[in-house]
């Protein structure tokens, strides 16, 4: 898919990996419907779009959690713009707790109910709400393209994050499922999953805790936000590209 003139919707488009996404694709001539709730980061990011030469840009502020803002979105998309190309989904979160933790025998902590629902509910369930809408605006727009879902190395287990690990885990079978379902109608879907990159979360880190993570990792530093945007474009432009999932990490799960 040549990317100049297409539409793409990117979600958790204010900062991080969703604003180098933007860039990236603002470079390659995109047209970006651009999602998130801090909707004075996503104007900056917008700016940014602008300059860097997409040729239009709009932002929404949705909450990717709730069915109807979703379904408002793509309404909007679809009225905005006139078409729907490509979907980045990138929006997400983190509430980070062991499952249960003991301390000389005594039970001092466990994950709430409450963390474990707020990340399923915008890592896995908005990633199936945006991802469905998508595919029915692309269908009755009869635009070909494809549907991309942000994933993690967590997906395979990372202690402290079993509703992160599960969330990552299904939105790549998701993907595939979606690359089988939707290729009948001319469009993919795909995953990619990060390794530790330098986005401001991680980069937040103790500079000690920050050396300890990159040790691991076989390149030896952390990865480059805009190195998950390449992969992101490189998907987009690569029509042979459906049902994987592009693991971007310094080799760090050999």
């Amino acid at each position: 898919m040549n990317l100049a003139g297409k539409t793409v919707v990117i979600t958790g488009a204010a900062r991080g990996l969703g604003a180098a996404m933007a860039k990236r694709l603002a470079i390659a001539g995109s047209q970006l419907a651009l999602v998130d709730m801090d909707r004075d980061a996503l104007m900056s990011t917008a700016e940014e779009c602008e300059r860097a030469g997409s040729r239009e840009v709009r932002t929404y502020k949705v909450n990717v959690a709730r069915e109807a803002e979703v379904e408002s979105l793509f309404d909007s998309v679809s009225a905005d713009f006139g078409a729907l190309h490509g979907l980045v989904n990138n929006a997400g979160i983190t509430r980070d707790a062991f499952t249960v933790k003991f301390k000389d025998g005594e039970q001092v902590s466990k994950m709430t109910l409450d963390q474990w629902q707020a990340v399923i509910d915008v890592n896995l369930t908005g990633v199936f709400l945006c991802g469905r809408e998508a595919a029915a605006k692309m269908i009755n727009l009869k635009c070909q393209g494809c549907i991309i879902n942000i994933s993690s190395i967590s997906r395979f287990g990372n202690m402290g994050q079993a509703n992160y690990s599960a969330a990552k885990a299904g939105v790549e079978a998701m993907a595939v499922v979606w690359a089988k379902e939707l290729a009948r109608y001319g469009i993919r879907a795909a995953s990619i999953a990060p390794g530790f990159i330098g986005t401001e979360m991680v980069m937040a880190i103790k500079p000690e805790a920050r050396g300890k993570l990159t040790a691991n990792i076989p390149a030896q530093r952390i990865g480059e936000p805009d190195e998950i945007a390449q992969t992101v474009q490189f998907i987009f432009e690569n029509d042979y590209i459906s049902g994987r999932c592009i693991d971007v990490d310094g080799g760090l799960r050999l």
